[in-house]
């Protein structure tokens, strides 16, 4: 973060200064006491199960300098009516002297699928231009975005955000901290649909993305996907698209996957999309991804067309997209088992999309000679869709002619209600109540030459299994979020 005063924190927060004016705050923001580092300002959030305030005193001892607190402590302070308002409100005061002071590029992410692992590449294709700051994990939200933004300082390039929400007005609460010069949205899709009432209420609330740019911003916009090409009569200003349609701005063609699920394409640039520094004709380069999914095609040409509006040449984009590795775990990571046993985990989230996504992805790297084994635990937050959406995946994974179903959980049963429907039963679909069952079940079932997907929402723990499966393989590649 850049170097503030006490009295500055207290100006930009709207609080009570009750500590030295001179004292400095010059390290990292944190709200973990665990992270503080000489002279930190330790962010003292109330929590479900534990109140930050309680460790503001060992804050101060292992180095911070400064709290931001909703109450008086017998440490230097900034006492705040809100401590999670207050957080937004330096970000937002730190990333604007940023603007003021030099050329910081701000580009978000939004989407309800892809939102990590576009980040990921992007953070990826921008480094080698700058200095770069990119999200930990999916900090997306009202407390990981401030503390994303206030990881940049006078050196930073550029800045990139993911930006998630769970109903209406999140977004503009999110971009009203940090305004982008780069509006990506990647997808409207069936996550969280209890949480929002509907899916037309997701796609209102991904295009406040869009109506959040900063003066002169850019819209990414992706053309495949109706909702979200439909939100470019919301752009202030350039809208720029993606996709595998004609009409793209920035396309992919030539799609090819090979065995491993990886994706190849010609990345094709219509003349204009890339910004004035663009040649006149049409421009067009190869790209193959490290990543496992067809899906990842276009979390890789949004990424592609940021950077090609943020000044990476085409020519460098392509490059570096072929070279870009999953960065974030649980996200189609793949581990080659000593024993012959591929593990795809994918269990760090799950939606009915991405579990499409995933389980096409399955079927393509296990072929006609590998048996195909999908261990399915519960998408959370459907809301009414629930029942249906798991009986609809039940059915494909037999579309699909996935060789082994294990269904984990009573809030999955859908899934193995649907296959059974379809016509899979006996053997070929298993259901088990709980994580331990299914790796029990597993240690007995799994052969060499297995291919085994791990796919659930993180709130049912299946990542768990994900870890013990891939614990006796070796090395690890791919990934995306769900």
């Amino acid at each position: 973060m850049i170097e503030l005063t006490a009295a500055q924190v207290a100006a930009a927060t709207g609080g009570r200064l009750s500590a030295d004016p001179e004292v400095r705050v010059g390290g990292p923001v944190v709200v973990d006491s665990r992270r503080v580092a000489p002279g930190s300002l330790f962010v003292a959030l109330p929590g479900e199960h534990v109140d930050g305030h309680d460790f503001a005193a060992g804050a101060v001892a292992a180095g911070a300098t400064l709290v931001l607190a909703a109450r008086e402590l017998d440490v230097p302070c900034v006492v705040v009516d809100d401590v999670q308002t207050a957080l937004g409100e330096l970000a937002r005061h730190v990333l604007a002297t940023l603007r003021e002071r030099g050329d910081v590029r701000v580009v978000a992410v939004t989407g309800s699928v892809g939102k990590t692992t576009t980040k990921d590449l992007l953070g990826q294709l921008l480094r080698p231009e700058g200095e770069t700051v990119v999200p930990r994990g999916s900090f997306n939200n009202e407390i990981g975005l401030p503390l994303t933004v206030l990881e940049a300082d006078e050196s930073t390039r550029f800045l990139v955000l993911e930006m998630g929400a769970s109903g209406v007005g999140h977004l503009t609460y999110l971009t009203r901290i940090a305004p982008p010069d780069v509006s990506v949205v990647l997808v409207v899709g069936s996550a969280h649909l209890g949480e929002f009432g509907g899916i037309e209420a997701v796609a209102r609330a991904k295009s406040e993305l869009v109506t959040g740019l900063a003066p002169g911003g850019v819209a990414v916009l992706n053309a495949d996907d109706l909702r979200v090409a439909a939100m470019a009569e919301l752009a202030p200003g350039e809208v720029v698209t993606f996709g595998t349609i004609p009409a793209a701005d920035v396309r992919a063609e030539d799609l090819g996957i090979d065995r491993t699920g990886r994706a190849s394409f010609t990345l094709r640039v219509r003349p204009g999309a890339a910004g004035d520094a663009q040649p006149a004709e049409e421009t067009h380069a190869r790209a193959t991804l490290g990543l496992v999914g067809e899906h990842h095609v276009t979390n890789a040409l949004a990424a592609a067309t940021a950077a090609l509006r943020l000044g990476v040449a085409l020519p460098d984009v392509a490059a570096r997209l072929s070279d870009a590795r999953a960065l974030s775990p649980h996200r189609m990571q793949v581990t080659e088992r000593p024993d012959g046993i591929t593990v795809i985990d994918d269990s760090y989230n799950a939606n009915p999309d991405s579990m499409r996504a995933a389980l096409k992805a399955l079927a393509v790297m296990a072929g006609r000679d590998r048996r195909s084994v999908a261990v399915l635990g519960e998408m959370l937050e459907l809301g009414e869709d629930s029942r249906v959406a798991h009986d609809d995946l039940g059915r494909l994974v037999v579309r699909l002619n996935v060789k082994l179903l294990v269904v984990v959980g009573e809030g999955a049963g859908g899934i193995h209600d649907g296959a059974t429907q379809e016509g899979s039963w006996g053997d070929e679909t298993r259901f088990v109540p709980d994580v331990e069952a299914a790796s029990a079940l597993l240690r007995d079932e799994l052969r060499e030459g297995d291919v085994v997907l791990v796919k659930a929402s993180n709130g049912s723990g299946l990542w768990r299994l994900g870890d013990e499966l891939a614990a006796a393989g070796g090395e690890s590649s791919g990934g995306d979020r769900a």
